[in-house]
């Protein structure tokens, strides 16, 4: 039988097609346990039938929203992966791309891990991914990255040299960063990795951030013209606050995703103590509301740092 391993979430993501209030209130009061799936002593994942069920729905309504929203990097890096439509893939497949492409791999996880290892695995150039996948209760709304969101949302675009070298960079950065610059660093990431955007001219801006391209409802929001599109400062970036259980405000637009490059080789902690120096900037409106989310109490986190 299949090993798994216990996950207790207790966080949300903003890939949503539910409404603010009851985002809001599914937060507080539902946490969903799920089972990471350990691979068999030949290192292959056993996915029950109605979990490839839920990934065959996934990917063919995710599918249907891509064309024109996404940049041309991620599309064609999702052609290399020629991921399957009917199964969750094995993650082997995806690393025999990756390393061909730019040498990363994906590294099995549960849903909480610490910053260390986080960090630790994209300086190593391994991307964490966590084994499991959302239920039908959460098919709109999952609280922890799933496989979906990491596979689909992300790896695509590990397979282009800029946005590969600004992950092992960010990891880097993060193991040498105290808890008070890697909430700073979060930021950068957020902004950037999960819900960034590329091409200054209106007509041309394309999605390559996996938090809106593993979400139809943010891919159709965030080049709707609804949001406030700001050209990426590195500075301002990391002054902005966000929440992870919103449809994001405010997105920041890099010019290519070559500018992911100069991002990595500019000096991203000088940055940063100037930003913590001005301080943070007043919070979007649509960010306020009586119920502010709680504070992380532990170092055990999602496979992303989502503090805000």
């Amino acid at each position: 039988m299949n090993k798994t391993t216990t996950v207790f979430s207790f966080q949300k993501k903003s890939t949503t097609n539910i409404p603010p209030e009851r985002r809001r209130n599914i937060m507080e009061h539902h946490a969903h346990s799920y089972l990471a799936r350990e691979p068999d002593t030949q290192g292959f994942i056993h996915y029950p039938p109605e979990e490839h069920a839920v990934w065959q729905d996934l990917i063919a309504r995710q599918q249907a929203v891509l064309p024109n929203r996404a940049c041309p990097e991620y599309l064609n890096g999702l052609a290399n992966l020629d991921l399957p439509h009917h199964n969750i893939p094995q993650l082997g497949d995806i690393d025999s791309v990756l390393q061909e492409t730019t040498g990363w791999r994906t590294a099995a996880v549960p849903a909480l891990i610490s910053f260390r290892r986080f960090f630790g695995l994209l300086a190593d150039k391994a991307f964490p991914v966590a084994t499991f996948i959302r239920c039908r209760e959460d098919f709109d709304y999952i609280q922890e990255p799933d496989i979906f969101h990491e596979i689909v949302g992300h790896c695509p675009l590990l397979t282009h040299p800029a946005f590969a070298a600004f992950n092992e960079t960010y990891g880097k950065l993060g193991l040498n960063a105290d808890k008070t610059e890697r909430v700073f660093l979060a930021r950068l990431y957020w902004f950037t990795i999960e819900f960034g955007l590329v091409g200054r001219n209106p007509t041309e801006r394309r999605i390559y951030g996996g938090g809106i391209l593993s979400s139809p409802a943010e891919t159709e929001y965030a080049l709707s013209g609804q949001p406030e599109y700001r050209e990426f400062n590195i500075i301002d970036v990391l002054r902005t606050p966000y929440r992870i259980d919103r449809i994001q405000p405010i997105y920041y637009v890099i010019d290519s995703i070559d500018t992911l490059f100069d991002i990595a080789q500019t000096n991203i902690m000088e940055a940063m103590r100037s930003a913590m120096a001005k301080g943070l900037f007043t919070p979007h409106p649509s960010l306020l509301d009586q119920h502010p989310p709680k504070p992380c109490l532990s170092e055990n986190h999602r496979t992303k740092p989502k503090l805000n």
